[in-house]
């Protein structure tokens, strides 16, 4: 293998100790240019908080994907008891009629940036128990605005870190910076001087 890291092809993988080299061989010394928002939604996307609001079967499910045989914490999914502290809400599960205020205030408690993922069939979709009960809620997306639906009735934890993995590639592509400096612009702008 060459030692010179300009000579070598782009197709080969160098290994760990010649990483240092290539690093220093960069025009500028090492440094290495991107974008703030992208670090910033990089390192979002990596830290997931979620509120976890099971309400049915589906909550076992949610629970066996935190468990040790899945452990969603190494993809740096840690749920999170109160929505102070959460930046996603789990709705795992048939929620009724009578439990959507909760859901709502619960959201509304979150700060921004905020996610929404609906785990199975009856918090998507009312499932099952929805076409025979007058208490069921079709879909928790008429309380509030969801971001990724899961399927399945209940769906399996793979099936929720496909989620979760669809939730990262969204918070990765997200313009969140750029519309918070355009918010505070709007808010400056009406306000009285």
């Amino acid at each position: 293998m060459p030692t010179d890291p300009q000579s070598v092809p782009r197709s080969q993988v160098l290994p760990l100790d010649k990483a240092l080299e290539v690093i220093d061989a960069l025009p500028g010394g090492g440094v290495i240019l991107t974008k703030v928002e992208d670090v910033l939604n990089w390192g979002r996307a990596s830290s997931v908080w979620p509120l976890t609001f099971g309400l049915a079967c589906c909550a076992i499910e949610m629970m066996q994907a935190f468990a040790t045989r899945f452990d969603m914490d190494r993809m740096g999914i840690i749920p999170r008891a109160t929505p102070r502290q959460a930046d996603c809400i789990i709705v795992a599960g048939r929620a009724t009629i009578k439990i959507a205020p909760i859901v709502r205030r619960l959201w509304e408690q979150m700060p921004e940036p905020k996610y929404v993922i609906s785990m199975g069939s009856c918090a998507t979709c009312g499932g099952p128990f929805y076409y025979d009960n007058y208490s069921i809620l079709k879909g928790i997306d008429q309380v509030i605005p969801v971001d990724v639906y899961v399927p399945g009735c209940p769906p399996r934890p793979e099936a929720l870190i496909e989620g979760f993995l669809k939730l990262q590639d969204k918070i990765k592509k997200e313009p969140f910076l750029r519309r918070r400096v355009a918010r505070a612009a709007a808010a400056a702008a009406a306000t009285p001087t």
